[in-house]
């Protein structure tokens, strides 16, 4: 096996051991090696990290091995700026997930084996270019999410687990019809094939030929599988009791990395294989991104419950990414430097979402876990006086999600909407109620929760002990580093993304 193969599969050898040795491992042993396991991404991202060329647009790392010649399937693995980013931040958040929550989970060896697992499934849709495998990691993913949330989760994970199965299953159907057309047309499953053959204008060519397939309908069957997945509204329902109910570190890992797969899947897959038929749909699709945009955050300011407020958050931020590469499919080619700002724009985005949700869910789960399962708006009071510390932390978390220049949050948010507002100025204005709805429930969150006299679940809370401190501050320090030097992550983009802007019809 090469790098790649070693990033997707160590967590995966990691899951098979510890649940092999589940009977035999104490506790604190269940519950660590999970965590060494989960850490492997990490250290094989940076070593990536150390070889990659952010100049080299093109894969890198390539693995490509014939598996199934009959239907002419591949083992294709390879990487890019888009794909080194997401592997280091599910390198970054899946310790720190774990490390947050096995203390108080219940056979944490079982726990941290369903945990890996989902780890390396993830990372396999961030790097396989085939659809064949790329799709097999795709739904793996879905197993160990749903018995982390139906087993771990709070009282209503039951429901919560079956509903995000059964709509991200209903997409993914509508996903797999579309690629079977695809196969039948073309013979390949490649990635990298198929966008070759759309560059060149065959692919609604021979899906015509192959029983007069329209290339809209293949492309509406991929839609939904990428549209349910981030979410897009209105396919969003599953998402917050999924995240409500789901115990703090699968939050954090749903929310910071499997939410992501949704939008990289638009952007390694819907972009390059269907541009016509995104061209023509751009319009619709760019007002659903502009209503989860300024309906997700109105309806996290009517929450009252603090882990539906964040879910419904990460569907604005997320709708945030999606008003980007809409806005360039509606009118990219008109205007270069407002394209690379909104492409990197919703890059960074993606990363540093995920950098300041986690840390919110895992703030939430603190306030929960002090208070003994509680965690309405007007359960606290005064948690700053009691725990300055903790109030510290989370403090930095809510202004990097609310986009606080300085703080991670402001530079995505920034481009995107450099990049909108130059493409579609009307669509840009809207959206800014949702950056006006964002800071009036989040800046709510801190006063109600952290401000005021000590009352309710505040009275005598206790602050962070040493692991809740390791948990946090690697989060912490990435919001002020890339908030203030934001090149160290465009750097590794920024060729790519401009690679993607020139290529435009």
């Amino acid at each position: 096996m090469s790098l790649l193969s070693w990033i997707v599969f160590t967590p995966w050898i990691g899951a098979l051991l510890v649940f092999l040795l589940r009977c035999k491992l104490s506790p604190r042993l269940g519950r660590l090696l999970p965590i060494v396991f989960s850490l492997s991404t990490l250290a094989l991202g940076l070593l990536a990290l150390t070889r990659f060329d952010p100049a080299v647009t093109g894969l890198q790392f390539v693995e490509k091995q014939p598996w199934i010649r009959a239907l002419n399937v591949r083992y294709h693995l390879g990487l890019d700026g888009l794909s080194l980013v997401l592997v280091l931040l599910t390198g970054l958040l899946a310790p720190l997930a774990l490390l947050g929550t096995t203390r108080t989970a219940r056979c944490p060896a079982i726990h941290g084996a369903l945990f890996l697992l989902l780890q390396g499934s993830a990372l396999g849709v961030f790097l396989a270019l085939d659809f064949f495998p790329w799709f097999i990691f795709w739904e793996l993913s879905l197993v160990p999410a749903f018995f982390l949330i139906k087993f771990w989760g709070g009282p209503g994970s039951s429901r919560a687990a079956y509903q995000f199965v059964i709509y991200t299953i209903g997409g993914s159907a509508f996903m797999l019809l579309g690629f079977a057309a695809l196969y039948a047309a073309t013979g390949t499953f490649d990635f990298t094939e198929l966008a070759a053959l759309a560059r060149a204008g065959m692919i609604a060519e021979r899906l015509a030929t192959f029983g007069g397939l329209w290339p809209q309908a293949v492309f509406l069957g991929v839609l939904l599988g990428l549209a349910v997945k981030v979410p897009l509204f209105p396919f969003h329902a599953w998402l917050p009791p999924a995240y409500a109910e789901a115990p703090t570190g699968t939050s954090m890992f749903l929310t910071g990395v499997m939410s992501k797969m949704g939008v990289y899947g638009f952007l390694r897959i819907l972009w390059p294989i269907f541009p016509q038929p995104l061209q023509a749909a751009a319009t619709p699709l760019l007002w659903l991104a502009l209503a989860g945009v300024v309906l997700g955050a109105f309806a996290a300011m009517r929450q009252t419950d603090l882990k539906r407020l964040v879910a419904y958050s990460s569907i604005n931020h997320l709708s945030y990414c999606l008003l980007a590469l809409f806005a360039v499919a509606a009118g990219g080619a008109s205007n270069p430097a407002a394209t690379t700002a909104a492409l990197s724009g919703a890059v960074l985005q993606m990363f540093n979402h995920g950098l300041s949700a986690a840390a919110l869910f895992f703030c939430v789960g603190v306030l929960e876990d002090r208070s003994g399962g509680q965690r309405g708006l007007h359960d606290f009071g005064g948690v700053r006086s009691a725990a300055p510390v903790f109030a510290g932390f989370c403090g930095i978390a809510l202004f990097s999600s609310l986009g606080l220049p300085g703080l991670n949050g402001f530079v995505g948010e920034f481009l995107i909407f450099r990049g909108v507002f130059g493409l579609t100025p009307w669509i840009a204005a809207i959206a800014t109620l949702g950056l006006l709805a964002t800071a009036l429930f989040l800046l709510t969150f801190w006063q109600r929760v952290f401000h005021g006299p000590a009352a309710g679940a505040g009275v005598g809370f206790r602050d962070l002990d040493f692991t809740e401190k390791a948990t946090l501050l690697p989060l912490l320090v990435l919001m002020f580093a890339l908030g203030i030097w934001p090149q160290l992550l465009a750097g590794l983009i920024n060729p790519l993304v401009t690679a993607w802007a020139t290529s435009l019809p």
